[in-house]
């Protein structure tokens, strides 16, 4: 057996102690800490805590749990803890436009995205031969008013099917219906093709020619029912003219799609993100 790497997420209310609790359960384990992170956010006074630390042979998560059982209780942390050596699943849905599909792909098969695409799900047929040629199977499943709720049940059913860990909406263009979003809160990631919170909604480079802006940007979230509106994970802008045309800024802004949404799904599939009420706390 070889040793493990694990994530270690904790957050709870600030106090004196927490990082000694915690350091001291895993000396006591033997585990070793690789990485240490921390932040206090004194408005709220939570405190945030990431910790990759490698474990003797044979511990495995719920060993390493229940050693830090005494600091979870002492200081009621809410707790989550990874084992890096499974490798996370996710499903991209995709529309039209593949580039942030092909992008996440690629950076899968250089491997600096750690991650198996269990599934490729859309509202059309354009992306089916990418999905082939990976050999990754391709949903298609067309969305109309009358069969949206039929269509989000099958996806559910697919992500518990193939135990996802996480939906990417790589240029998804439809909206998720509030029920969706909430059963998979925190579990579904957008690129919104605007620097949010400005130009919501559709068409937002249109939308940014027409106020005549100098700066163009794009912005990775989660999905709340609040459409646009989800914890901001990674953003991206870039400087634009008043001589380019609105067609010019959707191909520049393809490019920071492309990078905005793989950086966030990195940082999620590392642990590195944590919920901070309609915030999040981003451990780069």
């Amino acid at each position: 057996m070889t040793e493990k790497t694990f994530h270690i997420n904790l957050t709870c209310e600030d106090r004196p102690g927490i990082v000694a609790a915690v350091t001291t359960e895993l000396a006591g384990l033997g585990a070793n800490i690789a990485e240490s992170n921390q932040f206090w956010d004194r408005q709220t006074n939570r405190f945030f805590m990431r910790i990759a630390a490698t474990a003797p042979n044979g511990v495995e998560r719920d060993g390493l749990l229940r050693a830090l059982e005494p600091a979870i209780a002492r200081f009621d942390m809410k707790t989550a803890i990874a084992d890096t050596t499974r490798r996370p699943k996710i499903i991209i849905m995709v529309s039209k436009f593949d580039h942030a599909l092909l992008h996440l792909l690629y950076q899968i098969r250089a491997g600096w995205l750690d991650a198996e695409v269990v599934a490729i799900v859309s509202n059309h047929e354009d992306s089916r031969r990418t999905a082939e040629m990976e050999g990754i199977p391709y949903y298609c499943w067309k969305v109309t008013k009358d069969n949206k709720a039929e269509q989000e049940a099958k996806l559910l059913e697919l992500f518990k099917e193939t135990g996802a860990d996480l939906v990417i909406l790589a240029r998804y263009m439809q909206v998720l219906s509030n029920e969706l979003s909430n059963r998979l809160y925190g579990k579904v990631i957008n690129i919104h093709h605007s620097f949010l919170p400005s130009f919501k909604g559709a068409k937002p480079y249109h939308q940014a020619h027409e106020r005549g802006v100098k700066l163009i940007g794009a912005t990775a979230h989660y999905v709340t029912p609040d459409l646009d509106e989800g914890p901001i994970i990674e953003q991206e802008t870039e400087r634009v003219t008043h001589a380019m045309t609105a067609e010019d800024f959707v191909a520049t802004g393809r490019d920071i799609e492309s990078r905005v949404l793989a950086r966030a799904v990195k940082l999620h599939l590392e642990n590195r993100v944590m919920m901070n009420g309609h915030k999040t706390v981003v451990f780069g």
